[in-house]
């Protein structure tokens, strides 16, 4: 799968919560602001998640369609990646 620019900003976006999440806990801030920004980055990983599944899937049936092939499987396995990521 070919990952766009729109998949890469997210995950530096991450990458940049992770930081100040890590920055937080050198500055021993409060458990629940911790917490809570771990909370976010949990959020916002799941989001990702979701929109490069869906993203993929998408594009996959289209091709398994176009070809006359069943999606049944691919759908399957799309809902099973989903699922393991939670």
């Amino acid at each position: 799968m070919e990952y766009d620019v729109k998949f890469k900003n997210r995950i530096k976006r991450i990458e940049g919560q992770v930081r100040g999440v890590l920055r937080m806990m050198e500055e021993e801030q409060d458990c629940k602001d911790v917490v809570s920004q771990m909370a976010a980055v949990r959020s916002a990983i799941d989001r990702t998640i979701a929109v490069i599944v869906s993203d993929n899937l998408e594009k996959c049936v289209r091709e398994q369609l176009e070809k006359g092939e069943e999606t049944d499987t691919l759908i399957q396995e799309a809902v099973n990646l989903l699922v393991k990521s939670r």
